[in-house]
């Protein structure tokens, strides 16, 4: 096994800065008790985004019912929904004044609906103070229920993601409950409904490159339109370590894989995330 603390690239270095916007973001977000990706995933752009008056958040808690190995938000038993957090989140978009939106969730597995309803409660209430806000939604699998992808898809996002996270022979070694071929059916659901659909690679944790070209063939064969791929970052020492450090070089070759596989739109880079500039995938 790879050492768990290979020295980082110089690619890999990120200046910290802010600014007054991303100071009246975290100001915002403070308050209202919020919880966000940007946060609990220790996510390397938070800086860029913030500076830039942008941020993803995070509905249903903060306390996952998974314990994937790459994740860093917490896991074990959430506390009761906030019945109020769907009308705190809309508020706290038209404050930021954003013209795009990324909401994502903990897992909810102790939920009879699996926080379907919590969810479409969101989306409804963002629209409802924000008519001209464009909404991404990075949802769970919902156990591949179908009646409950969709209740998201009728809640009319205007892209539904689903990660796909990392390879088939990966999927069980990283991901707790989550299954590859779940997550494929699940994309197809939302695709085969007309929704912009999209997912998200980590490279780094030990996949080959016929795993990856593969990996983007299945999520094409899944209707799945837009890709991003990153560099997997170990949160702490207690999670999945880092097998490899993805050259730039091996980013655009991937890149122009997926291209030339029929992606409508591909972000590719060490820093890269689901949500990164994901206002460019409407």
């Amino acid at each position: 096994m790879a050492s768990p603390y290979l020295k980082k690239p110089e690619w890999l270095k990120i200046r910290l800065a802010n600014t007054e916007e991303f100071a009246q973001t975290e100001k915002i977000i403070t308050e209202r008790h919020l919880n966000t990706i940007c946060i609990s995933g220790k996510c390397p752009n938070r800086c860029e985004c913030w500076n830039r008056g942008t941020a993803t958040f995070m509905i249903g808690g903060e306390i996952c019912t998974r314990s994937c190995k790459f994740c860093n938000t917490l896991s074990g038993k959430p506390k009761p929904l906030d019945v109020n957090e769907p009308g705190k989140v809309a508020e706290s978009i038209k404050l930021m004044h954003l013209r795009h939106v990324v909401i994502t969730s903990v897992d909810r597995d102790d939920l009879p609906d699996l926080g379907a309803g919590h969810w479409c409660t969101t989306i409804h209430k963002i629209k409802e103070l924000n008519p001209d806000v464009t909404i991404e939604v990075l949802i769970p699998d919902f156990q591949g229920k179908v009646a409950l992808i969709e209740k998201i898809v009728d809640a009319s996002p205007n892209v539904i993601s689903h990660n796909i996270e990392t390879v088939r022979r990966l999927t069980p070694v990283v991901r707790s409950a989550a299954n590859y071929d779940k997550s494929l059916s699940v994309l197809y659901e939302i695709s085969q409904r007309g929704i912009k659909t999209k997912s998200g690679l980590m490279l780094g944790l030990g996949e080959k490159m016929n795993e990856v070209l593969d990996t983007m063939d299945d999520l094409r064969a899944a209707g799945c339109a837009v890709l991003t791929m990153g560099q997997y970052l170990q949160p702490t020492r207690n999670h999945y370590p880092v097998h490899q450090y993805v050259s730039l070089e091996m980013f655009a070759h991937y890149k122009e894989e997926a291209i030339k596989r029929g992606f409508q739109y591909v972000e590719s880079g060490p820093l890269v995330r689901s949500s990164y500039y994901a206002e460019k995938h409407i």
